[in-house]
């Protein structure tokens, strides 16, 4: 299934559940994109930054590899979370995550229609990635998973046994890729 456009929905649900304060003649007050393939872990952001010259610039960003895959109700709950966020910072003016604010508007969404549900915590399949690295304890030989390279790493089980739990350089962890290895 294609990817929707997301400033129309952006449009409609600033319509109907933010009072369209989150745009000012007729303009959204922030950008509304899809990921370009490297949001992997959550559905979606909202972000504020900031350049050199102090000018602010946000946006809602959804994960296209995420979302691309599931129903359109995922796709709207997930632009709602972030929109209540963007509008807690950019119309409220407070600095909040999930608190009262959040949640009293994700009820009032929540509350004016049946369609999709707004929650604080998506539970959205998110593809597991292997690891790319094995260490290894070259005392006790013990193998465990990484993701990337990790320096200063000892192997707590022969640094407690045999250094009173203190770290020591004969522990040092031994990196290998999981290709060589598996």
């Amino acid at each position: 299934m294609p990817l929707v456009p997301l400033l129309p929905l952006f449009h409609r649900f600033n319509r109907a559940y933010f009072d369209e304060t989150l745009t000012v003649a007729s303009q959204p007050l922030l950008t509304v994109r899809w990921s370009d393939g490297r949001l992997r872990k959550t559905a979606g952001l909202y972000r504020r930054r900031s350049n050199l010259l102090g000018v602010f610039a946000s946006e809602i960003v959804l994960s296209r590899p995420l979302l691309e895959l599931l129903p359109q109700e995922a796709i709207e709950s997930t632009l709602c979370h972030e929109m209540i966020h963007a509008w807690i910072d950019l119309v409220l003016k407070i600095p909040e995550g999930h608190g009262k604010n959040f949640h009293a508007r994700m009820r009032k969404i929540n509350s004016a229609q049946n369609k999709f549900q707004v929650t604080v915590r998506h539970r959205f399949p998110v593809p597991i990635k292997p690891a790319k690295w094995s260490a290894v304890c070259p005392i006790c030989g013990q193998r465990s998973k990484y993701y990337r390279k990790v320096s200063g790493v000892a192997c707590r089980r022969c640094c407690n046994q045999h250094y009173e739990g203190k770290w020591h350089p004969s522990c040092l962890l031994v990196f290998e890729p999981v290709s060589l290895v598996d």
